[in-house]
């Protein structure tokens, strides 16, 4: 198990490229990013052992992915990334948040009020972008999902590629898709590869699976018959991992309730300061009457510098740190009570490839002592509910792969990760993901609670026993979203109860 073949073809023939091809292939890596390269930049890059490697990993760990990439921007790149990402990013949390290191112990559950940290990359990074380190990536992820696809009735029996084209039955097969075409005569094709060999599935034009939303990088497994050459699957039926069907939420005697903000944006003009100020006046009277206990923001939770063009001109505080120093005063008008758990998102003060670490001690120490920092995404258990909380950037890559996903309604992209058991499935979009030795983004264990931000839409749902949630945002429409077509349904705060499951959506707008 490699790269993706559409990057692993690259890979496999570096030795025989020429100079001037690696070139080519250099420039289209970072083309197809937006990225431009200095003359001075593209010599580093090229004085490489590896320039596909070295170029992929800068990209996947530059905070921002600048128009025009300079020498300069490279070498500070070498620099950090000797350092950094070989650090635990707990050393760079401050003393008064040793929680994190702590939280999975019983003695600590008194201070952090019963939220325990199951599984979060923070601290837990080594990665080095390396091809090895892809290699391994990809290899976990595999691995991962094959055992959740090994354990489905109708996959028993599977076998390793190199053994089921060999028969001359129907077979059984667990494999990742590298790529996806269609022929000239309508049929698809689907690339196909195992930890130790891959081939062409082939699902013909009149097939009911001819519309099946099959996308780059994903586990599933495949039903089918060799051809008379033994080089093909004709696929007859595509099972994925998906989650044990389970008739409703299953209660417990939790009497808490929790509460979801995602996508603040303080620092942007559009930050929505009247709606939020009424919330917060709800939280000190109905909300914490009724038992709201914690309240999960789920990234983006200032606007940041620099994401999109022209940013600066939707901002109205410009300092990074200014505008976590206004966010940290703003929850401290949510009650004592309230317990606050703040994840980063794309637009945060962290590196831009996931999963993401907690924000850093520069960053937490902005906030006070009780607010608890975690990654992205995380496994929490809150009263013995296990939730899964995660930004949702990759969210833009599912609806630009399967056809039948919108913004309008970014729940149905949250069950279509949950069908595929990964948060972020397709490599090499719009989500930078970081090859650690563990994919962290793989969904297991299973959720009873699903949260996700970045859309900002606002929605509520189930998926066979799971509550599925899209947390809304606190920011108005931008003159950058209004270019895009994209309107938000903002100032909603969506309150689950962690013994029931009941959810209602309040709306302070």
């Amino acid at each position: 198990m490699d790269m993706p073949t559409r990057y692993r073809k690259k890979y496999l023939n570096r030795t025989a490229s020429s100079s001037a091809q690696m070139r080519e292939q250099v420039l289209e890596v970072l083309a197809s990013n937006g990225i431009l390269l200095e003359p001075g930049a593209l010599e580093i890059v090229m004085s490489k052992d590896d320039p596909i490697a070295f170029v992929q990993s800068a990209i996947s760990f530059m905070k921002q992915h600048p128009l025009i990439v300079t020498a300069a921007d490279l070498a500070e790149y070498v620099k950090d990334h000797s350092a950094a990402e070989t650090l635990t990013v707990a050393n760079a949390l401050p003393d008064h948040h040793e929680f994190r290191t702590n939280v999975n112990q019983e003695s600590s559950a008194r201070k952090i009020d019963g939220v325990k940290i199951l599984k979060d990359i923070t601290g837990n990074s080594t990665c080095e972008g390396n091809i090895s380190d892809f290699a391994r990536y990809f290899l976990d992820r595999f691995n991962a999902i094959k055992r959740m696809l090994a354990h489905r009735r109708e996959l028993a029996g599977s076998l390793p590629i190199s053994k089921a084209l060999k028969l001359e039955r129907d077979v059984r097969i667990i494999a990742m898709v590298n790529e996806i075409r269609m022929t000239k005569t309508g049929h698809k094709i689907l690339e196909i590869e195992d930890e130790e060999e891959r081939c062409l599935a082939l699902i013909p034009k009149d097939s009911p699976l001819i519309n099946d939303s099959v996308i780059p990088d994903e586990v599933i497994g495949l039903i089918g018959k060799p051809n008379r050459k033994g080089e093909m699957l004709i696929v007859q039926e595509i099972i994925r991992p998906d989650i044990p069907l389970r008739s409703r939420f299953e209660q417990n005697d939790a009497t808490s309730m929790i509460a979801f903000a995602s996508d603040i944006h303080v620092g942007s003009k559009t930050f929505l300061r009247k709606q939020w100020d009424a919330m917060i006046n709800w939280l000190k009277t109905e909300g914490i009457s009724s038992g709201v206990n914690y309240l999960i923001v789920p990234g983006d939770c200032v606007d940041g510098i620099g994401v999109f063009p022209d940013q600066e001109e939707e901002l109205i505080v410009d300092d990074i740190f200014k505008q976590y120093e206004m966010l940290g005063e703003l929850l401290k008008e949510i009650p004592d009570g309230v317990t606050i758990i703040l994840q980063p998102g794309n637009h945060d003060a962290v590196r831009l490839a996931e999963p993401q670490p907690a924000f850093q001690k520069e960053i937490a120490n902005l906030f006070d002592s009780q607010v608890i920092m975690i990654g992205n995404p995380c496994y929490l258990e809150i009263e013995g509910r296990t939730i899964l909380s995660y930004h949702g950037r990759s969210i833009d890559d599912l609806i630009g792969n399967i056809q039948s996903l919108t913004y309008a309604n970014p729940i149905d992209a949250m069950k279509e990760m949950l069908k595929r058991r990964h948060l972020a499935p397709i490599y090499g979009g719009k989500t930078p993901i970081a090859p650690e030795k563990k994919d962290f983004l793989v969904i297991d264990p299973i959720p009873d609670i699903f949260v996700t931000g970045h859309v900002h839409g606002a929605g509520v749902s189930d998926y066979r026993g799971v509550r599925i949630i899209n947390a809304s945002t606190w920011q108005a429409q931008t003159n950058y979203q209004r270019m895009h077509n994209f309107n938000p349904d903002p100032a909603k705060l969506p309150v689950v109860h962690l013994g029931t499951g009941k959810c209602i959506v309040r709306n302070f707008n």
